[in-house]
């Protein structure tokens, strides 16, 4: 099947901390930066969608990007803001409402830990849940993680590995907040968070923001921008059973959860096999994470993870660069960008624009991963 879709721009005001600078002005760089890599301007743009937790209404971006009188939508949906952002003006291109549309993540946290304030209302659960401390999100990952090792022979070598590399790609990529490169001693000796995961196999939250341009593929030969096709783009939230975030109790069958149905429904979509993917970018909020959703993505079996990573299989030259630029551990987390990074990520690598971290072989095809609060995932499959 031909492609319909077309991302022929992306662009990005890199993550890190930006006190000096607010949120909407990031998006608005991340915004111009896009369209000029596409080669539109402002004028030509017919659907917008925003996504951020700090910034209530990310729209007034048109008070600077200019006063066209353009749809221009907010969504959140936690970390998997992004994924939904990019599926939501695809949605609007091929519903007919646009032929050229941009999507926009942006956010600004101060340091600590994400806040949801005093009580539990607004996420749906009671209040003892809170008051137990489930709704820390380092104990659900800390949890989950200590059971799949355990299942699955992972050993606590491997999630520092997987730390390491992702510290190196961050040292070469001139976008990274983080860009210095730890060693596993440095990794092994941090502060233990919630055992078995330590300070630096975390991310932490940052600034930032990401745009990406999306248009009909028809037209893409209109615009300037090099243009990736969009094989595939799932959303799925979790079932009955499964244990995800916001629910850390779990059926004694076996559950499917939201990252294994979005992912497997984007392979049905792009009729692909997962062994066709090229390079990853899969949400890596802690080491654990990454090294569960390498099998949840059906990239790998569950268990193979241990081998895989001690060989380099997901080194930057390995045979699935996974996070190649740094992922969350290098760049931090603006909830509402993460995703949006993710496909300005695997777009630049595909296109062979990367920079220093640039994977040194060819590439035709890539996935990017989100998957957040309340258990819920958003996968896209992308080509040259």
């Amino acid at each position: 099947m031909n492609p319909d879709i077309a991302i022929i721009g992306v662009g990005l005001y890199p993550f890190g901390r930006h006190e000096k600078v607010s949120a909407i002005e990031m998006g608005v760089v991340a915004a111009r930066q896009a369209m000029a890599d596409a080669g539109v301007q402002w004028k030509d743009v017919q659907v917008a969608y925003a996504g951020s937790l700090s910034v209530m209404m990310p729209e007034t971006m048109v008070k600077f990007l200019g006063l066209t009188g353009i749809p221009f939508s907010k969504l959140f949906n936690g970390c998997a803001t992004g994924g939904n952002l990019l599926l939501n003006t695809v949605n609007a291109i091929r519903a007919g409402r646009a032929d050229v549309g941009i999507a926009i993540g942006l956010d600004q946290h101060p340091k600590g830990a994400f806040s949801s304030g005093d009580s539990m209302a607004s996420t749906g659960l009671p209040q003892w849940y809170g008051e137990a401390g489930l709704a820390v999100n380092p104990q659900f990952f800390a949890m989950k993680l200590q059971r799949y090792m355990h299942e699955h022979g992972i050993t606590p070598a491997t999630l520092t590995r997987t730390a390491v590399k992702a510290f190196a790609n961050g040292a070469l990529n001139p976008a990274a907040w983080r860009r210095s490169a730890l060693s596993a001693e440095e990794i092994d000796s941090s502060r233990m968070v919630c055992d078995p995961l330590r300070k630096y196999h975390f991310c932490s939250p940052s600034d930032g923001a990401a745009a990406a341009i999306v248009c009909r593929a028809s037209i893409a030969h209109r615009f300037t921008g090099t243009p990736i096709y969009l094989r595939a783009g799932e959303f799925s939230s979790r079932l009955s059973g499964s244990f995800d975030v916001q629910s850390t109790s779990f059926l004694t069958r076996a559950t499917l959860g939201a990252t294994e149905l979005a992912s497997q429904a984007a392979y049905a979509a792009a009729g692909m096999a997962p062994d066709e993917i090229d390079i990853v970018q899969c949400q890596d909020t802690e080491v654990g994470h990454e090294i569960m959703h390498l099998a949840e993505l059906g990239l790998c079996r569950h268990g193979e993870q241990e081998a895989w990573i001690h060989d380099g299989a997901t080194a930057r030259t390995g045979r699935l660069p996974t996070n190649t630029d740094g992922g969350l551990l290098a760049n931090g987390e603006p909830i509402g960008a993460s995703g949006l990074r993710q496909i300005y990520e695997i777009c630049r690598q595909l296109r062979g624009v990367a920079g220093p971290h640039q994977v040194p072989r060819a590439l035709k095809t890539g996935l990017t991963h989100v998957y957040g609060f309340p258990g819920s995932s958003c996968v896209t499959i992308l080509s040259r």
